[in-house]
């Protein structure tokens, strides 16, 4: 029985050790796409589809592709300066946010961290109003005060992208405190990255959530590199989701290459939610194939150009659209006409924005909650004193 227990022993510490720093030092950052997709099940077609109308599965393409051609629309107007600051873009990880949203009810909330673009696209935010937004103009979705980090829509059931590494997650707390105090069928979605969580707020949020069994699902949008440092570089524990059994909560691993996936799964903790039996961490295994931010490289510097060529093999969008047409629900030409149109309704955001006034100096005072002191008051809004 001890020779079992060493045997074991050594096992685990072998397995620990090809996951180390060291381990990712040595493979040069490479991703492990059969690491990532270890927990994933082997279904055929038919059992991927799980039932969905064609008309749910064609708008998912559509979402997704709409997501895709509006980040790169945003890119080039970053490029041209017609949005300034930090701008975090989405392109690759789009059926994270399109799968998981889908999962559950416009009446549901979502909240995320400041890569939100697509996320407040997808809980119907119009396309016009998330790039007035990113131009900073006064028909954005925050009047053109919130830019691409701090977006917000109440009436869509969107709280907004938040700053604060892990900063969101306690107050999505809060949103789920709510739904059960008073009673709501309802459910709140929060993202995160995998660099939040290592910070005490995800952390005590997750132990709260867990011991007031809330309708919260907590979703890591782990696409390998906070900011420029490998995961391996940064935590002990690889595999995200074991995370939560620390606070007795249930959790699982998602696909986030395969909308499908993500459906699957967030549909699960979503129902698992609304029956009362409490929150999910979902670790939503994904990849960008961008730079962190507009400012960051995309490759040449933590990773190399050929392994994020390789990664674009693994297109979610590419890989949706195979299995519409080997199903016979979406053709090749009616792909082409719907990216067409996505097209259309990019560029047709980005004159709107460009129309969009400037938001006025008295918006400067507006939705702030606390009243300042005169003597922390800005000095250049040519207001008396």
């Amino acid at each position: 029985m001890a020779d079992e227990k060493t045997q074991e022993s050594a096992v685990a510490v072998a397995e620990a050790e090809d996951r180390s720093p060291e381990a990712a030092a040595d493979a040069g950052g490479e991703l492990d796409r059969e690491a990532q997709t270890e927990h994933k099940p082997q279904l055929s077609d038919e059992e991927r589809l799980q039932g969905l109308e064609p008309d749910k599965l064609r708008q998912m393409m559509y979402d997704m592709l709409l997501a895709r051609r509006f980040e790169e629309k945003v890119a080039e107007a970053y490029a041209l300066g017609k949005i300034g600051g930090f701008c975090h873009l989405y392109i690759g990880q789009e059926a994270v946010a399109v799968g998981a949203i889908h999962a559950q009810r416009p009446d549901d909330y979502v909240m995320t961290a400041y890569r939100e673009h697509v996320h407040a696209l997808q809980c119907g935010v119009t396309p016009g109003a998330v790039m007035a937004e990113l131009y900073g103009r006064a028909d954005g979705c925050s009047k053109g005060k919130g830019g691409s980090m701090h977006m917000f829509d109440a009436e869509k059931n969107y709280l907004g992208g938040h700053g604060i590494v892990g900063g969101q997650i306690p107050l999505a707390l809060g949103v789920a405190w709510k739904i059960k105090y008073r009673k709501e069928d309802r459910v709140i979605q929060v993202y995160c990255g995998e660099a939040a969580v290592n910070q005490g707020a995800f952390h005590e949020s997750l132990n709260m959530a867990a011991l007031w069994k809330v309708p919260m699902i907590l979703i890591v949008e782990n696409n390998r590199f906070g900011m420029g440092t490998a995961w391996e570089r940064a935590s002990s524990l690889y595999d995200i989701y074991q995370k939560a059994t620390a606070y007795a909560m249930p959790s699982a691993v998602a696909d986030g290459m395969d909308v499908l996936d993500m459906y699957r799964v967030t549909k699960e903790a979503v129902e698992r939610a609304r029956r009362g039996e409490g929150p999910t961490l979902i670790e939503a295994r994904t990849y960008r194939f961008v730079g962190h931010s507009m400012s960051d490289p995309v490759s040449g510097v933590y990773r190399t150009k050929e392994d994020v060529e390789k990664e674009k093999g693994n297109d979610p969008i590419r890989i949706f659209a195979d299995l519409l047409a080997r199903q016979n629900i979406l053709s090749q030409e009616e792909l082409e006409k719907m990216d067409e149109e996505v097209k259309r309704v990019s560029e047709e955001s980005a004159d709107f924005a460009d129309k969009s006034p400037e938001p006025g100096v008295e918006e400067l005072y507006t939705e702030i909650y606390a009243t300042e002191d005169v003597n922390g008051r800005l000095y250049f809004d040519g207001r008396k004193r």
